[in-house]
C-alpha cells in the first residue's frame, strides 16, 4: 500500500530509534525483536512517526506516557489514529505501565 511518506521526518525518525524509552526498549528487545516477522521502530507514515509498525499486519503499536493522556495529547492522538485507520492500519494503545507490568499483554499482536 503506498504511503505518503514526510521525508522532513526521517531524521528525528532516526533520533528516537537511537533514544527509545525505557518502555520501548523492553518491548523491542524483549518480545517484539523475535517475532518472525519484520517490527519497524519509529516507522514515519505520513506526517506521523509511530512508535512500531508491523506490515505484514497492517499494526502500529504505541507506547503512551502520560503525556497521551493530557487532553492536547487526547486530540493528537485522536487524529493521528483516524488518519492511520483511513489507511487501513490498525492502532494498539498500550500504557508505559502495560509494558513494565506485563509483556504478555502484547501476546495476542501476532
Amino acid at each position: 500500500m503506498e504511503r505518503n511518506h514526510n521525508s522532513d521526518l526521517t531524521t528525528n525518525a532516526r533520533t528516537l530509534r537511537k533514544n527509545m524509552t525505557k518502555e520501548e526498549r523492553h518491548l523491542w528487545y524483549d518480545f517484539l525483536k523475535t517475532l518472525p516477522v519484520t517490527v519497524n521502530r519509529e516507522k514515519v507514515i505520513g506526517n506521523y512517526i509511530v512508535d512500531f509498525y508491523i506490515a505484514a499486519s497492517n499494526i502500529v503499536i504505541e507506547i503512551d506516557g502520560s503525556q497521551h493522556y493530557e487532553d492536547k495529547g487526547i486530540e493528537n492522538d485522536t487524529k493521528r489514529d483516524a488518519f492511520l485507520n483511513d489507511l487501513g492500519i490498525k492502532v494498539l494503545r498500550y500504557s508505559n505501565l502495560d509494558v513494565t507490568i506485563d509483556l504478555r499483554v502484547f501476546a495476542k499482536i501476532y
